[in-house]
């Protein structure tokens, strides 16, 4: 075993029986609230079909972290399929919706898809439809920016707006008929 070993982050799946994505990301905040921003690097909702639906959660902590994330968070699901298939998906980088990554503090307002990708962990843009917008592109962000895992990358899919602008696809207040797919 290497220094590199015992401080390497650790992928953590945890399964809190959440029926509801903004349930789940009230629980994720307050988590890194009690645990501190420097010690999560990643927090991601899955969604997850059996026994029932419900949204399960992925951490990428420090190592030393560990310990006490499980102390914190005693009485939830670490070993059953949601939280496996929370980790292990998070570990493949192959699904998740991102809700704490680095850089995501400073996603508010308008910022051009160029300033996005440099400041913070997400490494593409989509705009529906398949198309990459410019670099120049400005997105209104409006404060809420949930990428996604998809193939190894993490990419904000966008939508048109008015004004030649682009938005986040996923809203922050969505129409309940939709709020909690």
């Amino acid at each position: 075993m290497t220094i590199a070993d015992v401080l390497s982050p650790v992928v953590v799946g945890i399964d809190a029986g959440h029926l509801a994505v903004s349930e789940a990301e009230r629980w994720i905040h307050d988590l890194v609230a009690a645990l501190g921003r420097r010690t999560v690097t990643f927090a991601c909702t899955h969604l997850v079909g059996r026994p029932h639906p419900h949204v399960a959660t992925s951490l990428l902590v420090e190592a030393g972290a560990v310990r006490e994330l499980t102390l914190v968070t005693a009485g939830v699901d670490h070993e059953g399929p949601g939280a496996v298939l929370a980790a292990r998906s998070a570990a493949a980088r192959s699904a998740g919706r991102a809700v704490v990554f680095a850089g995501v503090e400073g996603l508010t307002g308008l910022v051009t898809v160029a300033d996005l990708l440099a400041s913070s962990a997400i490494d593409q843009v989509s705009v529906l439809g398949g198309s990459e917008p410019a670099d120049g592109q400005i997105i209104d962000t409006r404060d809420f920016v949930r990428p996604v895992w998809r193939s190894g990358r993490l990419t904000l899919v966008t939508q048109p707006a008015a004004g030649g602008r682009l938005v986040p696809f996923e809203c922050p207040s969505p129409t309940p008929c939709c709020a909690e797919h």
